[in-house]
């Protein structure tokens, strides 16, 4: 039995905790806020309750898996899941709104051609058909294994377009292939907006990331009653079942090294653990900080588009605006509504000043911290949980933000005029929206850094292949024997599902050794 060391309490570590735990080993975890579960967050007042993270959960079959392995109930029986139907509306600047049911793809034709004129759903299709390939290409390397040390078989965008062609300048980004095989601009703002969702620029991110859309299309949308905080309060009810402890308030300040290898780790109050293995769920910048000077230089991998700090800026936040409203939810409302800007591409200026391969800011306005106009997902929950009675609707309005360390969030005006900015796109979808509100709170990239310890307040994005693996983010195994880094800002990078997808790979690095390659 190994004695393992877990720095934080985020849904990655704790997925890797439950695990190991099973396997036999005596697992702490040692968490630097006063709960657990990461940027799955909730916030209560007066009978209300909200998600501060994620709102919704794709490719539920990892948390399943997760269950099914480290007890006897399964994940159904400590979660209620249902599927969300339809997926969500989304609603452009001309008018135009269609309405996607969930995991149908003849559905989602039908409703394309509706309301874009007949072949929109075909095109759409078609891109879908293409989005699995990447899939079947990278599922294995990309999901379900370590990252190998070779990693050019990744480097390529396995977008078949380009594989057979139809770019002849090489590799073309999300935004340019959406708009030639969509044609219609609005199509294209739909796929482009499921990838500004993880907090991707669009006309820098690899066409591989089209993969996120068939993902949702295919699996579908998944919603948990109580909010999906309510899956961090089932993970770490499991992990306390298999003997895991856990430590609140315990910030790690070192990871300790003997003979070359981790050792175990310093807390704030001058305590130390002696461990057999560590496990750190933080940030690439937060884990140099703990490690000696020079394992934090040696060793390292290459930066990535998912390390805090890495690339032209550092990812982007989420910015939400919490609405109390009077007045019952009607019954017939979406459960997640996009509404799109006339102009995306402003939107991508003001977000990303910087892209790839380009010194020159773009233009945009200085004090932006969510765009001019931006596009804004509007949740609207049908959850008697998250509202004092049925007269009152909880709803949710949240954007792509810019860091904390481009913008200063703790600007209290700037949040309040970024907060203005979604409400008033949000009433395209809520026409009633001011008139029923009792009440708002503002939640900006400054409270994500407060929460996670993550100082620009960023969310990690998903690995993806190609682009020459700047989407990958780094490997599991770390800068010393016998350190590991689990979660989303380590491989397979940001996301519920992914998170989840990188605690059965600590685990079964350490169980299993070096060796391991996933569930056969």
């Amino acid at each position: 039995m190994a004695r393992i060391a877990v720095i934080g309490a985020g849904m990655g570590a704790m997925a890797a905790a439950a695990r190991l735990a099973v396997a036999g080993h005596r697992v702490a975890v040692y968490e630097r806020g006063a709960t657990y579960g990461g940027g799955v967050g909730r916030l209560e007042r007066d009978g209300f309750a909200f998600d501060t993270g994620p709102g919704l959960l794709h490719l539920p079959a990892v948390y399943r898996d997760l269950f099914v392995k480290t007890g006897k109930e399964p994940l159904e029986r400590c979660v209620e899941l249902r599927q969300v139907d339809p997926a969500g509306a989304h609603v452009f600047a001309d008018g135009t709104t269609v309405t996607l049911p969930n995991a149908s793809r003849a559905g989602v034709v039908s409703a394309l051609d509706a309301a874009f004129g007949a072949g929109s759903g075909e095109r759409w299709s078609d891109l879908i058909n293409r989005a699995r390939e990447v899939w079947d290409a990278t599922r294995r390397p990309l999901l379900e294994e370590p990252l190998r040390a070779d990693r050019a078989a990744l480097a390529d965008d396995p977008y078949p377009a380009l594989r057979r062609g139809w770019f002849q300048r090489g590799p073309a980004p999300l935004a340019k292939v959406a708009r030639r095989e969509l044609a219609d601009p609005r199509l294209a703002a739909l796929l482009e907006s499921q990838a500004l969702a993880y907090g991707l620029d669009p006309r820098a991110a690899p066409a591989s990331a089209s993969v996120l859309a068939y993902l949702e299309q295919t699996f579908g949308s998944w919603y948990a009653r109580g909010g999906m905080r309510a899956l961090a309060d089932a993970l770490h009810a499991r992990c306390l079942a298999r003997r895991v402890e856990f430590t609140f308030g315990a910030e790690a300040t070192a990871v300790l090294a003997k003979d070359g290898r981790a050792a175990g780790v310093e807390l704030a109050d001058g305590t130390t653990i002696a461990a057999d293995a560590v496990v750190a769920g933080v940030s690439p910048e937060r884990l140099a900080r703990l490690l000696p000077p020079e394992a934090a230089a040696a060793g390292s991998a290459p930066a990535a588009a998912g390390d805090e700090g890495s690339g032209p800026q550092a990812p982007l936040g989420r910015f939400s605006v919490l609405l109390a409203l009077r007045g019952a939810r009607p019954a017939d409302a979406p459960h997640r509504t996009v509404v799109h800007p006339a102009d995306p591409d402003a939107e991508y200026a003001e977000l990303f000043p910087t892209r790839p391969g380009r010194r020159r800011a773009a233009t945009g306005a200085p004090d932006s911290g969510v765009a001019t106009a931006p596009t804004v997902t509007v949740s609207r929950p049908a959850d008697p949980e998250l509202v004092p009675d049925g007269d009152h609707e909880a709803v949710t309005l949240t954007a792509a933000a810019r860091p904390h360390t481009a913008v200063d969030w703790a600007d209290a005006e700037l949040a309040e005029r970024s907060a203005d900015r979604l409400v008033a796109a949000a009433e395209a979808a809520v026409p009633d929206l001011r008139d029923r509100l009792l009440w708002r709170e503002i939640r900006t990239p400054y409270d994500t850094a407060r929460d996670t310890g993550v100082a620009t307040g960023s969310v990690p994005v998903p690995a993806l292949a190609g682009a020459g693996g700047r989407y990958l983010a780094p490997a599991n195994p770390g800068q010393l024997p016998g350190l590991y880094r689990v979660g989303g800002w380590s491989h397979p990078g940001g996301g519920l599902a992914h998170a989840g997808m990188s605690g059965a790979m600590v685990a079964g690095l350490i169980v299993d050794g070096a060796d391991w390659r996933g569930s056969q």
